[in-house]
């Protein structure tokens, strides 16, 4: 007779599950926006997570797609946040997580000892947002010049001149 092997269906429920087991109360909050689930979680975990669902023997989230990051000025102490996207090659899905700081203590951990390709990433992240990776091995601008004393990717700078009165910052999203 032949083994008869039960195969999981790897789906957002499942992962959900998965990462509630692991990292429980750290998970803040979760979504499917464009069907591909996104979590939010406290910046303390990522290592754990991302750990976690690399070496996961079912999950095998193995490939970091990109790491990112956003600046939202009106969530007031979560005004930086870094993305990064997973991709499991093997089950053939993504998953987004988010983590968040407040803009006076943007440290987030670096993520490299998990994922060597997050090296420049970080320091891009660091370039235009000002997310300063904690243990990163070579934290310093990547495309911009080192006498830049602002991030240009965050929104704390007019958009247009400060003298012009025909057009405020409100009709450019600010």
């Amino acid at each position: 007779m032949d083994n008869i092997t039960k195969t999981i269906e790897i789906n957002h429920s499942y992962i959900l599950d998965r990462i509630r087991e692991k990292i429980g109360i750290d998970l803040l909050e979760f979504d499917h926006p464009y069907d591909m689930l996104t979590i939010v979680i406290n910046r303390e975990r990522i290592i754990d997570l991302l750990l976690f669902l690399k070496n996961d023997d079912v999950l095998k989230f193995d490939f970091l797609t990109d790491i990112c990051g956003i600046h939202y000025p009106q969530n007031e102490g979560k005004e930086i946040g870094v993305i990064y996207h997973l991709h499991s090659l093997i089950n053939n899905i993504r998953l987004r997580i988010k983590t968040f700081a407040s803009a006076e203590d943007p440290k987030f951990l670096t993520v490299t000892p998990v994922f060597l390709a997050a090296n420049w990433m970080e320091r891009e992240t660091y370039d235009f947002y000002g997310a300063i990776f904690e243990g990163h091995p070579d934290l310093r601008r990547i495309l911009n010049m080192d006498e830049m004393h602002y991030f240009p990717m965050r929104k704390e700078y007019p958009l247009q001149d400060a003298t012009r009165t025909d057009k405020p910052d409100k009709y450019f999203g600010r």
